[in-house]
């Protein structure tokens, strides 16, 4: 999916050979250490430089330099010996891999082309190739492409298929565990992105990489919280993923751990562009605040709320999750949780080379943390300015 970088004259990689700037400083250590290892300036059996050798020449603390070796590690690429330092393993993984991309919502929602970019850019990725699929109809439609889309995928003999399974279809569990079954028949690993195939909290047999939707939903909810809401809703779609639900179950729990109510239905379900919807939202519910299921919930809730004479954050509070491009444009700011979707595609390429090498491994959720980016929505400015008086 990319070139591989040609050997470097000098055996001890250096601060400046160093990747993109803007990624933590171990992901840098280790992208520098897993192209030395590619590109044949460590070879099998080479030992790597000490820990304090690499901090010294990467300007790292030997925390951050284990974490690098430790990942290192842990996808088979060198063995720690305890006394003598590490040294590069022989790859078992053999190069060449195509792999297919079924992602129905690719196009639609704004997390997967990142999510894409981030399989392309992660040096393990550099042998392998993806073919990019989507489904671009309607609901029935779109299920009946998303499963031809398997068919060929299936026929092509892929090495393994990265699955977003369908949301928003009337027959969406149907086909995702339709999708999901034909592949395993075929024997072709199946690892899925973002959403598993069951309703939450089932989780399917194939291995799952995503953020912590439940956490996600409590902590935004709690930001919430602690801003001095009391009375606050959930808006969702109908027909939404299962990480719609965890993202609820955080809400609740949230509101349960500050001792409030959830005797009262407060999560709502509905189109945020209809204002019937709206209406019913603010007249049923009185929120002071709403968290959304999604930015893009958010974004339309938004407008809709705006245009019926509601001001944000004055009148009522809003949060989302996902933080997509747009997040920070809308009319008012908003305050979200941030899921870094390229390193989402790193992990989902390092979990199927895992899973391809090592068939017999339990089935595993990688849940990435999401971190909160706070804007004008929540009113978080409004609080603090409260307190001074």
């Amino acid at each position: 999916m990319r070139n591989i970088r040609k050997p470097e004259s000098s055996r001890k990689p250096a601060a400046r050979n160093m990747p993109e700037a803007d990624l933590p400083k171990h992901r840098q250590v280790f992208d520098s250490l897993l192209n030395a290892i590619q590109s044949g300036v460590y070879r099998v059996g080479d030992r790597l430089p000490s820990e304090a050798e690499l901090g010294k020449a990467f300007l790292a603390s030997r925390i951050t330099i284990a974490k690098a070796v430790n990942e290192l590690q842990r996808l088979g690429m060198v063995s720690r010996r305890a006394g003598a330092g590490t040294y590069v393993l022989p790859r078992k993984q053999a190069a060449g891999c195509v792999f297919g991309l079924l992602i129905p919502d690719l196009g639609r929602t704004e997390i997967f082309e990142p999510i894409c970019h981030g399989m392309m850019r992660s040096p393990l990725s550099a042998a392998h190739s993806l073919l990019w699929g989507h489904a671009m109809g309607e609901a029935k439609q779109q299920e009946e492409e998303a499963e031809q889309l398997c068919y060929q995928y299936i026929s092509q003999k892929v090495s393994g298929v990265f699955f977003a399974p369908l949301e928003f279809t009337p027959q969406k569990d149907v086909f995702n565990h339709r999708i999901a079954s034909a592949l395993e028949h075929a024997g072709i690993p199946v690892v899925l992105l973002d959403r598993c195939i069951l309703p939450y909290p089932e989780r399917s047999r194939y291995d799952l990489v995503g953020i912590d939707n439940r956490r996600a939903g409590f902590q935004i909810t709690r930001h919430l919280l602690q801003l001095g809401s009391r009375r606050i809703a959930f808006a969702a779609k109908p027909l939404s993923a299962p990480t719609v639900d965890a993202r609820i179950a955080g809400y609740r729990e949230a509101l349960h751990c500050a001792g409030l109510s959830l005797q009262e239905n407060l999560v709502r379900y509905g189109d945020p562009e209809d204002k019937a919807f709206i209406q019913e939202l603010l007249d049923e519910c009185a929120p002071e605040a709403v968290v959304c299921a999604n930015d893009l919930t958010a974004a339309r809730l938004m407008h809709g709320f705006l245009e019926a004479g509601v001001r944000i954050p004055e009148d009522i509070r809003m949060v989302g999750i996902d933080d997509v491009k747009y997040a920070s444009m809308l009319p008012v700011p908003l305050t979200t949780h941030h899921q870094n979707c390229g390193d989402i595609g790193s992990v989902a390429i390092s979990t199927m080379l895992d899973r391809i090498e090592h068939p017999a491994l339990p089935t595993r959720d990688i849940l990435l943390q999401a971190t909160l980016v706070v804007r004008k929505s929540c009113g978080a400015s409004i609080s603090r300015n409260r307190d001074l008086y």
